[in-house]
C-alpha cells in the first residue's frame, strides 16, 4: 500500500518544521507527510513581485521535485490562502485540501464586520515592529482571550522577517483574485478546521463562507478550545492526525486515481 502524500504549508510566523513537527509525529510512518517552507522567506526580505501564485508556484516545483502527480495539501493561516489558490488554479494534482483557519479566502460576499475587521488589519501596516506582531495577534481571538507575553529569550533570527512577511499578505490579499467559480468546481474534499476561542468575525467568517461555495464534500470541524495562536496542528495534534487521516483515507478511496 502507497503512503499518503501530503505537503503542508505553514502560517506566516513559525517557520513549517516546528509548525508541524508534533503534527507529523503523530499521523505516523505510513503518511508521507512534507513540511514546506513559504517562498515568501527564501530570502532576507519578501521578494518585491511577491504574491499567491508565487506560492502556489514553489508547491508545484516541491510536488515535482517529489514525484507526486497527485497528493494531499494542508495550509493553516497565510498557508491555508495559499492553498485555496492552489486549489482554485490546480485542482487536477490534488487528491484532498485541508485548510487550518486560513488567513483570507477571497474578496466576495464579506460580512459588514468582517470588512471593519480588515479596515484595523489595514491600519497595522503603520505600526513599528515593536508594536506589530501584538497587535496583529489581538485581531485574530476573541475579546476575552488572554493572549500570552512575549518571551524572555531572545527570538530566533528568523522572527526579524515576520513582519514584512505579515505585510506582504495583507497587501496581496487587496489585490489576488481568488475565483469563487474555480473554488466552487473544485472536485475533492474539503476539511476545514475551525479554533472556538478564534476572532468570529475573522476565521469563523471565512468558515462560513467556504462552506457556502459549496464543495460538493465539505466538513468542518471546531475545536472549542482552541484559537489561530495555539492552533490544533500543535496544541491538540492527535486529534487533528486522526481527523486527517480520516479525511485523505475517504478521498483516496472515491478518488478516480485511487479506483
Amino acid at each position: 500500500m502507497q503512503p499518503i502524500r501530503v505537503i503542508l504549508l505553514p502560517g506566516a510566523v513559525l517557520p513549517a518544521e516546528p509548525a508541524y513537527n508534533a503534527l507529523i509525529k503523530a499521523l505516523g510512518p505510513d503518511v508521507q507527510a512534507v513540511a514546506k517552507d513559504l517562498e515568501l522567506y527564501a530570502g532576507d526580505e519578501p521578494p518585491a513581485d511577491w504574491t499567491l501564485d508565487t506560492e502556489v508556484n514553489g508547491v508545484l516545483r516541491e510536488a515535482d521535485a517529489l514525484g507526486w502527480e497527485t497528493f494531499h495539501l494542508v495550509g493553516y493561516s497565510g498557508g491555508g490562502a495559499a492553498a485555496l489558490a492552489f486549489a482554485a488554479k490546480h485542482a487536477d494534482r490534488l487528491l484532498s485540501l485541508a485548510l487550518l483557519e486560513p488567513a483570507w479566502a477571497g474578496s466576495w460576499d464579506w460580512s459588514p464586520a468582517h470588512a471593519e475587521l480588515w479596515k484595523k488589519y489595514e491600519q497595522l501596516e503603520a505600526l513599528p515592529p515593536e508594536q506589530f506582531l501584538s497587535a496583529f495577534m489581538r485581531l485574530g481571538v476573541r475579546p476575552d482571550v488572554v493572549l500570552p507575553p512575549p518571551p524572555e529569550d531572545p527570538p530566533p533570527p528568523w522572527m526579524a522577517k515576520r513582519p514584512a512577511g505579515i505585510k506582504a499578505f495583507l497587501r496581496t490579499f487587496k489585490s489576488y483574485d481568488l475565483e469563487r467559480e474555480r473554488l466552487a468546481a473544485f472536485p475533492r474534499p474539503v476539511f476545514l478546521a475551525l479554533g472556538g476561542l478564534s476572532n468570529p468575525d475573522d476565521y469563523g467568517e471565512i468558515a462560513s463562507r467556504l462552506a457556502r461555495v459549496f464543495f460538493p464534500d465539505f466538513h468542518l470541524e471546531v475545536f472549542p478550545k482552541r484559537h489561530h495562536f495555539d492552533p490544533p496542528h500543535r496544541i491538540e495534534p492527535e486529534r487533528l492526525a486522526d481527523l486527517l487521516r480520516r479525511h485523505w483515507e475517504a478521498a483516496e478511496g472515491s478518488s478516480p486515481a485511487a479506483a
